[in-house]
């Protein structure tokens, strides 16, 4: 009877943690940041046109305050990478988590227009650095068997945070009778909503001082004995800690530090698949759906409907995509990415030329006919739920696959810059061509939807299955 040898088995792959619970506890914490990330990004949906009454200003000046929080994003991505590998991931969870509590309490307590835009650029620079570092530090701390289910609880946790800020708006709203610039305890109700993001900021800073630095950071700065520490915690005892740290180490010596000028080709622009990353993060954002969580508040009011009611819709859109999100964990990685962008356009594409009809009936006291109403409802629900079971998680799974090693890094980085601006210039954008015309809007935004089909079906190629060491 003969044998086959099989081959080795990395050390980490086989480790198995001996108390589960307590990496979860550790990756549930870091994923705090998360929760923030799309707390503090929607829940500006409920203060929109109180900010309007309150400051007296025009769509225009209105919307830049709602977008320049996205310049603070891109600060903080830009600068969090870098940041962790000189103090620690830690260190800048703390930073992140102090930038939340500083501008919650800014933004709820405003002098003026101008310093409630700081406070918003303040957030802006947590979230990006949220957005870094979450995934960062659960992936260096995960176990690899559990790597992939523990890296989902930072998507999750976003979405959940979404859902949770206008599930608290709305409660505020309906403590102070349906009036978002009614006064609570001497406040009015819109500056309850900014503020009330202290409570799990100041949470997001203690639990930050209770989990274990990064062993991958460790090991950078030399604390080895450290290292080991936390990697018996997390990996399990039985793991041959020198093994491992040699592992990790061998890792950190082949990496290839990429730089903006490996993503360029012989004629000095990009390379093609970086332009590609590029696209799928721009049409990720200009299908419109921010609009969905910054501004749905104002356009449901914007068509007749009270605050209450428009308040409890945005809610009921945030759960649609928290299910959505669920979708798509469950599927990408059964029938591809692709097939799952090109389901998410068509439906996107379709609940938006319904969005657009309408919206085009909208009469002169600002209403809807009733079944115009009940479309634009089911229509908006349907819009977000195609886009969190396609394109909301599959864009971050392409971007982190379909790069060369060498320059997956660098390349990341662009197509993520490219995203914010995106995401800016839809944002800052909305208000005045909602003002100019609501219906034109929502059929650009279709058009942007039915073009991502002929670009994944040109340009975006499969990346389900493959290693990493296959793309390029």
């Amino acid at each position: 009877m003969t044998s086959t040898a099989q081959p080795a088995v990395p050390e980490g792959r086989k480790a198995q943690p001996d108390h589960l619970g307590h990496v979860i506890f550790i990756t549930a914490a870091a994923a705090m940041g998360g929760f923030l990330f799309g707390y503090d990004s929607s829940v500006i949906n409920g203060a929109v046109e109180a900010i309007r009454g309150r400051y007296d200003v025009g769509s225009a000046v209105l919307a830049q305050v709602i977008a320049i929080a996205l310049i603070g994003c891109a600060i903080g991505a830009a600068t969090a990478g870098r940041i962790a590998d000189r103090i620690g991931r830690i260190h800048v969870m703390q930073i992140s988590a102090g930038l939340f509590t500083v501008s919650a309490v800014g933004s709820a307590l405003p002098f003026a227009l101008w310093d409630l835009a700081m406070w918003r650029v303040l957030g802006g620079i947590a979230i990006g650095m949220a957005s870094v570092i979450g995934p960062a530090y659960i992936a260096e701390v995960s176990p690899p068997a559990y790597r992939g289910r523990l890296g989902s609880f930072q998507q999750a946790a976003i979405v959940v945070g979404i859902a949770v800020s206008q599930l608290v708006n709305w409660g505020i709203l309906n403590l102070a009778d349906g009036n978002q610039r009614g006064k609570l305890a001497g406040i009015e109700a819109w500056q309850w909503m900014l503020g009330v993001m202290v409570i799990p900021a100041l949470l997001y800073g203690l639990l930050s001082f209770v989990i274990p630095e990064s062993p991958r950071f460790l090991i950078s700065v030399g604390k080895i004995t450290k290292a080991k520490q936390v990697l018996s915690e997390v990996e399990g005892h039985s793991v041959d800690l020198d093994t491992r740290v040699e592992e990790i180490q061998e890792a950190m010596r082949r990496e290839h530090k990429s730089t903006f000028r490996d993503l360029l080709g012989s004629r000095g622009g990009f390379l093609p698949i970086v332009w590609v990353g590029i696209g799928l993060s721009v049409f990720q954002q200009l299908v419109g759906i921010n609009v969905a969580f910054y501004y749905s508040s104002t356009l449901w009011q914007s068509v007749g409907i009270n605050p209450s009611g428009s308040f409890f819709y945005s809610f009921t859109t945030s759960i649609i995509n928290i299910i959505g999100t669920v979708i798509a964990m469950i599927f990408v990685d059964r029938i591809g990415r692709r097939p799952l962008a090109l389901i998410g356009s068509a439906g996107m594409a379709v609940a938006l030329a319904l969005e657009a009809w309408a919206f085009s009936a909208k009469t002169a006291a600002g209403t809807l006919p009733t079944t115009q109403g009940t479309v634009a409802l089911i229509a908006a629900h349907c819009f977000v739920l195609f886009f969190a079971l396609s394109w909301g998680v599959v864009v971050w799974v392409f971007l982190g696959e379909m790069f060369p090693n060498r320059i997956r890094a660098a390349a990341l980085g662009v197509a993520a810059s490219a995203q914010w601006i995106a995401n800016w210039a839809i944002t800052a954008s909305f208000p005045s061509l909602s003002d100019w015309n609501l219906s034109g809007t929502y059929v650009i935004y279709m058009v942007f939807a039915l073009l991502s089909i002929p670009f994944v079906l040109k340009f975006v190629k499969e990346t389900k299955g493959k290693a990493l060491e296959e793309m390029g």
